[in-house]
């Protein structure tokens, strides 16, 4: 016999799906959140990851009402760490530097005198560009 779904139960498994999946999601973020998180002690941790894998939904949504608002802060302090890194790797890869510090630089050399003053003025105003 062929089974025939309507249009509503073909939402409501999708809405199940779709809640399915986002407890997976959170599952996952939680998780990672504690094996980040070192300010809980192992045992601390080893009593979430416990608590996480006995009652699964219960875990999850109590351990995201009592650290919840310090997950936040944890990924966001995380965040800004990996932007400086990567901001910074790129600064020394790229070898850029201020406009201000190169013309520091220049004014150096020609006060050393490695520089004449058109050399500079050029140097400057390329700069400046």
């Amino acid at each position: 016999m062929l089974a025939v779904f309507g249009v509503g139960q073909v939402l409501w498994s999708l809405l199940w799906f779709f809640l399915f999946f986002m407890w997976i999601m959170l599952l996952f973020n939680v998780f990672g959140d504690l094996f980040r998180d070192r300010s809980l002690s192992g045992i601390a941790k080893a009593a979430w990851i416990l608590f996480l894998i006995v009652t699964p939904y219960l875990g999850v949504f109590v351990y995201l009402i009592a650290r919840g608002g310090s997950m936040a802060e944890r990924q966001m302090a995380q965040a800004e760490k990996q932007e400086a890194a990567v901001r910074q790797y790129i600064q020394g890869a790229a070898g850029t530097t201020s406009v201000a510090d190169e013309i520091t630089r220049l004014a150096q050399l020609k006060d050393q005198g490695l520089l004449t003053e058109a050399e500079f003025t050029a140097q400057k105003a390329k700069l400046l560009a």
